[in-house]
């Protein structure tokens, strides 16, 4: 094992460690103690993460050919085996760099945000039980264990968005957001479940012992076969293998594989790329799935940034491009991803116009930028998606923890029609502020290729929108456009973010006012080091990530094949093309100039009368009344059927309620015969000595 390999573990674990040390020794740590162990941890693990990742940006590209750390023997059982192992490859290094990096950041600008919380080191062991989490998501060799990061992530945002667990409003979040994502991730698991069911060996080279023949494995590249091993399942994908799933007679090639389904002739490729990516929906926030995202905002701003600006949110998209190598073999399921994609950058950023919380208008912003990164993928251009997740890493952790110093500053204000006039108060949070829109805005000036300036979001974001006109899919139109009106309103709601919260007069109550104050040092380090990144990262990665020397920067992590060549056909745009980008942020700015500077009194007013269009705007296209009178209420209906009819009138009554009326109603009556005179007993005796005597009459006449 080489001093790279132990880096890796280092990395991938450390955190752990330090979560565990943290959380179940913080009577003996303490409140310092727990900090520093963890931030010093992920310091280093972030040294660490960086190392790697330069060295794979402009070294040799020796880490192009993906290898594996075997760790332990985990699952054996016939041809179903998983090792627990830790994956290193491009795609791994990139986001073990991408999330250490936001990671160590917003456990240094914890150190101040929660110096007044009673519960500092229950608070950093979660964020580093969630980092850990995420990096065991990333490293995974096999869907067996990413899922294990897909659920240990699911689990620490559950802890921290429910940080404040006394607020009824946190609980309601945290709550909410488990449950959404559990939709996802059941999708997610029959994903799993499919790759199972299709991806096994001809029986005709299966051993008596389970073994699989040698001149198979050969034919994948690999030692051991493995049904949920990234290197099995996308080997047989790729090279069109055949398999025989369980329960058919006959081995057929893995991209023919299809059944019958509710009528309809199913392929298995596409089924599995559907399902997976409903659990990439869930835990990336893409529509109908979204609903979660915004209520999330309810847990510290350090949360914000670590879990739904640069991390959790962004492993749906990992998972979609890690499966690349299936995905470029179907059209359904590449669609769909595209449609959701497109939708979601597009749904997002209208609903982000009308928000007046300044922590749910950069939410909004996420979703939206997740959907430019979803909708690359779709169509192919899935080292575009990774360009933008590494860039949008950056700017949106900085819009989100300066949002952050904005919160703090005003004793916890998070309206923004309660802010205004704070740049002379708060010059540095203003200048992280404003790098961080012009990154999302993706200002910058376009011109000859390689002499392109601008910010991260200029480089990547581009990117995808060029992707989308040059591609031929079917609804790469539908992306391009929808991505281009997203980008106008994007540019839109974050000037108005800027303007309503730092220019003009001021809103806010002026005693907040008036002890308004800039972040400290321990914040404001971070702050710079993300603004670093929103200003350059684009530019210095752009030509390994997406230009000339991205095959030799992705190697075998992501799917390059000779039919795949939208990126190379990005270089040959139109010039309205590579200019319309740019015409969107400039336009988007125009509008918020002009109603949030020039004449501030038009959006008030209208917020005053409000309107159907506002009212659908800032009800966030009604999805949660939606939601809660289809399946909240449907549900209580349901189960007052259930319970009412079902159980209470059917079963229960006639069951042991009905047996027990029966038999009171019968005693009840009989009770009445007992009149205590001799003569009605009399009576009695001699009726029923009659009736007996007729039945024994009529039974001999009968024989």
């Amino acid at each position: 094992m080489g001093a790279s390999d132990i880096a890796a573990l280092f990395i991938v674990f450390a955190p752990g460690l330090a979560a565990a040390v943290a959380g179940i020794g913080q009577r003996v740590l303490g409140d310092k103690g727990a900090m520093t162990l963890t931030t010093a941890i992920l310091v280093a693990a972030f040294a660490a993460a960086a190392v790697q990742f330069f060295n794979q940006v402009f070294g040799a590209h020796a880490a192009s050919v993906s290898h594996t750390i075997v760790l332990a023997r985990w699952i054996d059982i016939g041809s179903f085996s998983a090792n627990w192992a830790v994956r290193i490859d491009t795609l791994s290094v990139v986001m073990m760099f991408v999330v250490t990096t936001v990671s160590a950041l917003v456990h240094i600008y914890s150190i101040s945000y929660m110096e007044h919380d009673p519960h500092r080191a229950r608070f950093f062991a979660y964020l580093s039980l969630f980092t850990f989490a995420m990096l065991m998501l990333v490293t995974a060799d096999n869907f067996i264990q990413l899922f294990f990061g897909w659920e240990g992530v699911g689990l620490a945002s559950y802890l921290l968005i429910g940080f404040w667990y006394k607020k009824p409003s946190a609980n309601s979040a945290a709550i909410k957001a488990f449950v959404v994502n559990r939709v996802g991730d059941f999708g997610f698991a029959l994903g799993i479940m499919a790759l199972v069911f299709v991806i096994q060996p001809p029986a005709e080279f299966v051993g008596a012992n389970g073994a699989v023949a040698a001149s198979y494995l050969q034919q994948i590249g690999v030692e051991k076969f493995s049904s949920i091993g990234f290197d099995t399942v996308f080997g047989v994908i790729n090279h069109n293998l055949a398999v025989q799933p369980i329960g058919a007679h006959a081995a057929t090639a893995v991209q023919s594989v299809a059944f019958d389904f509710l009528g309809h002739h199913v392929y298995a490729l596409e089924m599995t790329g559907v399902l997976l990516f409903i659990g990439a929906m869930g835990k990336s926030a893409q529509f109908i799935l979204h609903t979660w995202l915004p209520d999330a905002m309810e847990g510290p701003t350090p949360v914000s940034a670590l879990i739904h600006a640069a991390t959790m949110v962004t492993a749906g998209v990992f998972l979609v491009c890690r499966c690349s190598y299936l995905y470029e073999h179907t059209v359904v399921a590449a669609n769909i991803i595209t449609v959701i994609g497109a939708v979601t950058c597009f749904f997002a950023a209208t609903v982000g116009m009308a928000q007046n919380d300044i922590k749910r208008v950069v939410a909004y912003s996420t979703c939206s930028q997740l959907g430019y990164m979803f909708f690359a993928a779709g169509l192919g251009a899935y080292q575009a998606a990774m360009f933008h997740l590494f860039t949008h890493a950056f700017f949106k952790a900085l819009l989100f923890l300066s949002a952050g110093a904005v919160i703090h500053g005003l004793h916890d204000e998070q309206d923004m029609r309660r802010m205004g006039g704070l740049r002379k108060k708060m010059p540095l949070t203003w200048a992280m502020m404003l790098i961080g829109t012009l990154a999302l805005t993706g200002v910058g000036l376009p011109g000859v290729e390689g002499l392109k300036i601008g910010f991260a979001g200029f480089f990547s974001k581009d990117a995808t929108i060029e992707t989308a006109f040059v591609s031929h899919d079917t609804f790469a139109p539908l992306a391009f456009w929808l991505s281009v009106g997203a980008a106008v309103l994007t540019s839109f709601y974050s000037w108005r973010l800027m303007f309503m919260t730092f220019e003009g007069k001021t809103r806010a109550d002026h005693h907040a006012y008036d002890e308004a104050h800039d972040a400290p040092w321990v914040m404001a380090v971070p702050l710079i080091v993300l603004a670093v990144g929103a200003v350059f990262a684009g530019g210095v990665f752009a030509h390994a990530f997406v230009d000339e020397g991205q095959q030799a920067f992705w190697g075998s992590a992501i799917f390059t094949g000779a039919d795949n060549h939208v990126l190379h056909d990005r270089h040959e745009l139109p010039m309205w093309v590579e200019i319309l980008p740019a015409a969107a942020w400039i336009v988007g700015l125009l509008f918020a100039v002009f109603f949030y500077l020039l004449n501030p009194s038009i959006p008030r007013r209208m917020a005053e009368h409000g309107g159907p269009l506002l009212s659908f705007l800032q009800r966030k296209w009604y999805f949660d009344e939606l939601y809660h009178f289809v399946f909240v209420r449907g549900a209580a209906l349901l189960g007052d059927f259930f319970w009412k009819v079902g159980d209470k009138t059917i079963i229960d009554g006639g069951g042991p309620d009905g047996v027990t009326k029966l038999a009171k109603s019968g005693a009840g009556g009989l009770s009445k015969l007992h009149t205590g005179y001799l003569f009605h007993y009399a009576l009695v005796i001699l009726l029923s000595a009659v009736a007996f005597g007729a039945v024994v009459m009529l039974g001999r006449g009968g024989g």
